[in-house]
């Protein structure tokens, strides 16, 4: 791998630091190190440049990186691995977080870099979510994949809602809830797991529906085949808008009787994996049992 991303926030001093200790291990095994232009000043004031980083877009990194790795949390993670899935470029994550869920090392495993440059490597495919939302009249007006989730809540108002679940056409239940989440089996480890979903192994194909506090004493999650097209419909009337987030990040307006429409993509994001760790293992390891 010649052209390696190396992904972090370098207003962070640790973290610029960090980075700089990568690229380090790194050497010159790679031709460049992509480095997001926005940081070039930054870095040039710490006196942290390496004459093999090269300032790029964020768009030209997702494009011509052969490798992204990342220096943070699973938000960073996430970000990152969701960015590099429609060119197929892999994501390695260095764990700076606090659970690190996603990363594959952490800080005093440097050395095992090595591996990735002896192919010593394997490729973890995950499953995304295709998700859109589509108004009462048929038009479509957003569209986006998801690694983690897609969040359908009142946005900073905590106040219940109301929202009907389908199947394709057909109407699974309805809900009165502060929201309702739709989440991938990597997902199923995130705002899923905290609104009392269950942990998912990450080869199994199916779709995650966790209610958000429901109003009630019988709803609970729901686990679709990864065939389904998940709908959820926005029937609240009280409220003038609910919000569906992507993944912690975008956020976008759903009027009364828009649908989101959910189901799973066809792009799959890579993570790189060099150490021999189990699924059971690692959520051992990171306490979330």
């Amino acid at each position: 791998m010649q052209k390696i991303a190396l992904m972090t926030n370098y207003n962070i001093p640790d973290k610029m630091s960090a980075a700089s200790k990568v690229a380090e291990k790194i050497g010159n095994r790679a031709k460049e190190i992509y480095i997001p232009i926005s940081y070039k000043d930054k870095i040039l004031r710490n006196y942290m440049h390496k004459s093999v980083y090269a300032y790029k877009t964020p768009e030209e990194i997702y494009e011509e990186a052969e490798l992204i790795i990342v220096v943070g949390g699973d938000g960073s993670m996430l970000d990152a691995a969701r960015r590099a899935a429609k060119n197929g470029i892999p994501v390695l994550g260095i764990n700076m977080g606090r659970v690190g869920y996603m990363t594959e090392l952490e800080m005093d495993e440097l050395d095992l870099i090595d591996k990735v440059f002896e192919g010593e490597y394997e490729l973890d495919e995950r499953a995304m979510l295709s998700v859109k939302i589509v108004s009462d009249k048929g038009q479509t007006r957003f569209v986006a994949n998801a690694l983690n989730e897609a969040v359908i809540a009142n946005g900073s108002t905590a106040r219940i809602i109301d929202l009907e679940l389908y199947d394709k056409d057909e109407l699974v239940s309805t809900y009165r809830a502060d929201g309702l989440v739709v989440a991938t089996p990597t997902g199923s480890t995130a705002y899923s797991l905290s609104a009392g979903g269950p942990i998912i192994a990450p080869d199994l194909s199916c779709i995650c529906v966790t209610p958000v506090c429901p109003h009630s004493l019988l709803a609970r999650p729901l686990i679709f085949p990864d065939t389904s097209e998940i709908r959820v419909k926005n029937t609240c009337v009280r409220e003038k808008v609910l919000h569906l987030t992507v993944d912690g990040k975008a956020t976008f307006d759903m009027y009364y009787g828009d649908v989101a429409v959910i189901s799973k993509s066809s792009v799959k994001a890579l993570l790189l994996r060099i150490k021999d760790q189990s699924f059971c293992s690692k959520i051992r390891l990171k306490k979330l049992l």
